[in-house]
């Protein structure tokens, strides 16, 4: 996880959420590189803490985890705070419950495994569209 004393304004702030805790530090380290400050919580539970405590530029949620369905996690974020824009990821056959997330607020969706320029650039609008409504 980054440090709060590493947080930069020029720097996108995302938090990803999944219960692998593989993907999620593989996926980080991806971000990191290319220049994002990226939080990491490998619960619903905890990605709600961590949001309680930082401000994120954007949220990349997964659909499916152990603790917390991922479309009740982005219900709760969207009452914290409506402006946050949230990624959903969804394994293959989830569509309708990606469409869901859409519907409850979510950005937009991605399919995992993702392509990692195709998350950047979603990221990067989501950001975008995050700072246009402010």
């Amino acid at each position: 996880m980054s440090d709060a004393a590493n947080d930069t304004p020029d720097r996108l702030r995302v938090l990803l959420v999944d219960d692998e805790v593989g993907y999620v530090n593989v996926l980080a380290n991806r971000l990191e590189k290319r220049g994002m400050d990226v939080a990491r919580a490998t619960s619903g539970t905890a990605a709600l803490q961590t949001v309680r405590n930082r401000e994120f530029d954007v949220v990349v949620l997964d659909l499916k985890m152990e603790d917390m369905d991922g479309i009740e996690v982005l219900r709760i974020f969207k009452q914290m705070d409506a402006s946050m824009e949230v990624i959903m990821l969804t394994g293959h056959g989830s569509q309708a419950a990606a469409r869901e997330g859409l519907a409850c607020g979510a950005f937009d969706y991605l399919t995992k495994p993702c392509d990692l320029d195709e998350l950047l650039e979603k990221i990067r609008q989501a950001s975008a569209h995050r700072k246009n409504r402010k």
